[in-house]
Order: C-alpha cells, then sequence, then structure tokens
C-alpha cells in the first residue's frame, strides 16, 4: 500500500521573516526548551551562549517586535490538570464555513483551530474543566456548526508532546531524541491532585510573562508570595508532571516555519506502540498521539511536522515511512489558520460557553 492523499500540497503563503543573527537564532531555540525556573531567567540563557543580561532582553525585544514570539508562560498538561479534551474532524460544507469558524473559535476550551485540505476540512482542540462530559459539547458545537459529520479523536495514548522548531536549521531530517513528556509522565501527574493555591498559581502563570531581568517578579507580588516561592511551586508541578515547562512559545510562520503537516497514519493494531514511540523520537516530530479511528477514519497515529518548506515536511513523513514501512498515510496541511491561543485554564467563561457560542452563530456574515 503507498501512500494517499486528497489534494497536493497546498502552496503556503509563506510569511515575511524577520533575518536574525546567528546568536539571536541560538537564544530563540534555547527558549522553546530551557527556559530556566531562576530569579533571573535572561542572566543565566545569556551565559549558556555567552552574552549579557542585557543582550538577551535586547534580542527579546526584537523578536517581539518581529512577532517571533508569540508569548512566555508556563505550559500546563490539560489532561494532568483533569480537563477532559479531544481533537475533533468536522465535515463542514464551504457555504457554512465562515459561520462555523465563529461559533467553534467562540468556545473558551478550543485554542486551535483550522481549516485543513481534506473531507474532513474543520479540526479543532477542545478542553472541558474537570468533571464536566466532553462529549454533549462536542454534539452542541456540531449543530451550532452545520457541520454534515463530526468525528471526535481524544488522546488514547500520548507518544510525545513538545514543539520546538529548529530555528538554527542545524537538526538533520532524521535526528532523534528521547522524548521527555510523555504518557508515563502524565499517569504519573494523575496520581497528584492539585489543591486551590495551585489553581492560583496556574491562573497566575499562564499569561506572558513581562520582558524584565526579573519576571517572576510581578507573579510573586500578584500571589502575595516571594519569588523563591514562585520558583519552588513551579519546580513542584513540574516533578508532578502538571507543569510540562517554563518556554518561550514561537509564531511558526513568522519564525519561517511555514508548512506545517499533519502526518496521520494506518498503523496495524498491533504495531501502534512499537509504531508510536519510534515516531516520537524523531526531533522534527512535535506532537505524536494514538487516536482512535472509524470506518471513514483509518488513521491511528497523527503526528505533527514542522519545516520551512513543504517538501521539507514531504521529506520528513517519507523517512519515517521507510524506517518504519509504514506506507498508509496522509499529510493534511493546514490552509486556514482560524485560532491559535494558548488554552486559558480556571476561567469563568467556561460556565458561559454555551451562550458565547450561540451568539457567534447568529453574528450576521462578514
Amino acid at each position: 500500500m503507498t501512500m494517499t492523499t486528497t489534494e497536493s500540497a497546498p502552496s503556503t503563503p509563506r510569511a515575511p521573516r524577520h533575518e536574525f543573527d546567528e546568536t539571536s537564532l541560538k537564544l530563540l531555540d534555547l527558549m522553546q526548551d530551557h527556559y530556566p525556573l531562576v530569579a533571573r531567567p535572561y542572566a543565566a540563557l545569556g551565559e549558556q551562549i555567552g552574552i549579557s543580561e542585557a543582550d538577551v532582553l535586547a534580542r527579546l525585544t526584537e523578536a517581539r517586535a518581529a512577532g517571533v514570539i508569540r508569548q512566555i508562560c508556563g505550559i500546563y498538561d490539560t489532561k494532568a490538570l483533569g480537563y477532559s479534551s479531544a481533537l475533533v474532524a468536522m465535515s463542514v460544507p464551504p457555504e457554512r464555513l465562515a459561520r462555523a469558524a465563529r461559533v467553534i473559535n467562540a468556545h473558551p476550551g478550543v485554542s486551535h483551530n483550522y481549516k485543513r485540505n481534506h473531507d474532513f476540512n474543520v479540526w479543532f482542540t477542545i478542553a472541558m474543566p474537570p468533571g464536566v462530559d466532553l462529549d454533549p459539547v462536542i454534539q452542541r458545537l456540531h449543530d451550532l456548526a452545520g457541520a454534515t459529520s463530526t468525528r471526535p479523536m481524544p488522546t488514547l495514548h500520548l507518544f510525545k508532546i513538545a514543539v520546538t522548531l529548529d530555528v538554527t536549521r542545524d537538526r538533520a531530517v532524521d535526528e532523534r531524541a528521547e522524548p521527555v513528556y510523555t504518557q508515563a509522565r502524565r499517569v504519573e501527574a494523575a496520581k497528584h491532585t492539585i489543591d486551590e493555591a495551585d489553581i492560583a498559581y496556574i491562573r497566575a502563570t499562564q499569561g506572558d510573562l513581562p520582558d524584565v531581568a526579573e519576571p517572576f517578579a510581578a507573579i510573586a507580588e500578584a500571589l502575595g508570595t516571594t519569588v523563591e516561592d514562585v520558583l519552588e511551586h513551579g519546580r513542584r508541578l513540574q516533578a508532578s508532571g502538571h507543569l510540562r515547562r517554563f518556554a518561550g512559545i514561537l509564531n511558526h510562520r513568522q519564525a519561517g516555519f511555514n508548512a506545517n503537516g499533519m502526518a496521520v497514519w494506518n498503523v496495524p493494531q498491533d504495531r501502534v506502540q512499537p509504531f508510536g514511540e519510534f515516531v516520537a523520537g524523531y526531533r522534527g516530530v512535535s506532537h505524536c498521539y494514538q487516536r482512535p479511528t472509524y470506518e471513514d477514519w483509518p488513521y491511528s497515529v497523527f503526528s505533527m511536522l514542522h519545516h520551512p518548506k513543504v517538501a521539507g515536511v514531504e521529506e520528513t513523513a517519507a523517512a519515517i515511512s521507510r524506517d518504519t514501512g509504514v506506507t498508509d498515510y496522509r499529510i493534511l496541511y493546514s490552509t486556514t489558520e482560524f485560532k491559535k491561543i494558548r488554552l486559558p485554564y480556571f476561567i469563568p467563561d467556561y460556565d458561559q460557553w454555551e451562550s458565547l457560542c450561540m451568539a457567534a452563530a447568529e453574528e450576521p456574515a462578514k
């Protein structure tokens, strides 16, 4: 069996790319994965690449102005916090697409929403707070969006989640590394319940950190505690698995990654586990999950591939196929980004989600 596609790869609009020097690229690469939990993180980052704290902050200002850095914040694991979540695929008639996008975007638990090149043309991620049944929520969105079919695809197994774009362009297509956050970490986190102090901490650290020498000072003031307490609390949540890491999150296109492909794989059931673990080892793969299959959707393993060019995404998928022998796969490209945010946790908007979505459904077309 060979690769199957619904369309040829789209010609992705290329975002203007700001030209950074080698030192700034190293900084951006480092901040995605190793933002230090210390009182003066920019001094620590500068020490690692041989520049001053002031120089790091100046380069950060440059990257912000270029739109490359989207946010610097704590990154939490949704399921470890007790939220239910799923990737959802919808088939929406073209004449209803704008309305469907408004409805879906209005939901506070939707962090990503894309149009992709497939009969299932709308793909979004949705989460709801602890204790809420997600299935009726998805059904209501299906109705309000005017979808003809909807397929919930919750995670059955997490092989990897870690978006670290290769901004220095130093990695080989098939470069490998051990995934840091996997199903084992998520399961371990579920053994530890969070309390009201943890929730207050999550609320205070899920927003963008200020671009100052001591960014955790503002959080300490908001929480009525000390910077050292803020750092220690973060270390505890990271050790428990609720906090994946603090990191600088980049805007893919502004960082030069214009091709973002979701490669989905039809893997025999008895090979899903070893296949997923192997694919998760590619550094160029940011997400890798096992998800449910349907009669009209046989693909059980999902992997996200990012590259400056479509050819690079195709080459990575071809390398995975060659190395694993799994040849039945598709690459779905995002052709329109309807919404992309960090998922907000423990906010009151979740209690009003239906009224927000209904209001969006009634908005006149623009």
